[in-house]
């Protein structure tokens, strides 16, 4: 399979890891709650952005595009870009029944934007090399969401509460923090917001 792969795919692959590694940076934060652990976690997200924009700057520059490398574009996205942010805010105190919830709510939204643009991706861009825009924010743009949760950490330290308080609904706990989740999962499911892709 190895053989397969194109030199932007073990890019994709960078974006994949850094994933990874803030998923298991927060984890790690989870147990020994130290703030640098928390850190260096949300720091892998600006990472993967690095490696997800580069692997379309090489697959442009190389020629190379294939279906292989859209899909394994949108797994590396889905970790890096939906699974460790919702990891990095549970493990910043976001566990309340509630926030799960929307945490999990988030990623699926996240899913649902990667398999849409993967169905839509051809039709969208008429025949030339990439996309003329999106339909609904891209989801590296979650990376504003580990930005947050890094700001908080810095300023503050992850000591309850946390910003905006918690509240109780029906049993479950809400932090509103986690709100800017919903908004966030709900932008990339839009269809009626469009952003011309660069």
């Amino acid at each position: 399979m190895i053989r397969d792969f194109h030199l932007a795919d073990f890019v994709t692959l960078g974006n994949a890891a850094c994933g990874m590694a803030g998923i298991f940076l927060a984890m790690v934060f989870m147990t020994s709650g130290a703030l640098t652990h928390f850190l260096w976690a949300a720091a892998m997200a600006p990472l993967a952005f690095a490696f997800d924009w580069l692997d379309g700057r090489v697959a442009r520059w190389r020629r190379q595009h294939s279906a292989l490398g859209r899909e394994l574009d949108s797994l590396a996205d889905i970790i890096s870009f939906g699974v460790a942010p919702a990891t990095l805010a549970f493990a910043g105190g976001l566990r309340g029944g509630w926030d799960v919830v929307v945490l999990i709510c988030f990623v699926g939204c996240g899913v649902s934007r990667l398999a849409r643009y993967n169905v839509t991706a051809e039709s969208l861009s008429a025949g030339a090399d990439k996309v003329a825009y999106f339909e609904g924010t891209p989801i590296p743009t979650s990376v504003v969401l580990t930005a947050v949760l890094a700001g908080i950490a810095w300023q503050r330290g992850l000591t309850l509460p946390l910003p905006g308080g918690a509240w109780d609904l029906f049993g479950w706990t809400l932090h509103p923090l986690t709100l800017m989740f919903a908004l966030s999962g709900s932008l990339m499911i839009s269809k009626t917001l469009r952003i011309p892709k660069l």
